[in-house]
């Protein structure tokens, strides 16, 4: 009587287990690209980034621009850099004079 209540108690625990597993996994990041924009990207052009999960295959960052499109470009790229970069500082400029 003893055997069927441990493997009961066993495969309750083990269901348990894989549930909690699963549920703190995610549900995977929300966007990834699969592939990289070839074209430049004027600052003007563009709104903000962000940076795609580090659970994608690919790193990328992803560019929102005035038309509201959206582009994924290499992180690694010398322009992307400088982009982000400039961004930043513009946001952290805005920062400032709002908290005047």
């Amino acid at each position: 009587m003893a055997a069927p209540r441990f493997a009961l108690a066993a495969l309750v625990v083990m269901l348990a287990v894989i549930t909690l597993s699963e549920g703190m996994r995610g549900s995977g990041p929300k966007k990834c690209c699969s592939s990289f924009s070839k074209k430049w990207v004027h600052k003007d052009s563009v709104v903000n980034y962000i940076r795609t999960s580090q659970r994608c295959p690919k790193r990328a960052v992803i560019l929102r621009t005035v038309e509201e499109k959206t582009l994924c470009v290499n992180p690694t790229a010398p322009w992307v850099k400088q982009l982000m970069s400039y961004l930043d500082a513009k946001s952290a400029r805005v920062a400032e004079t709002s908290n005047l």
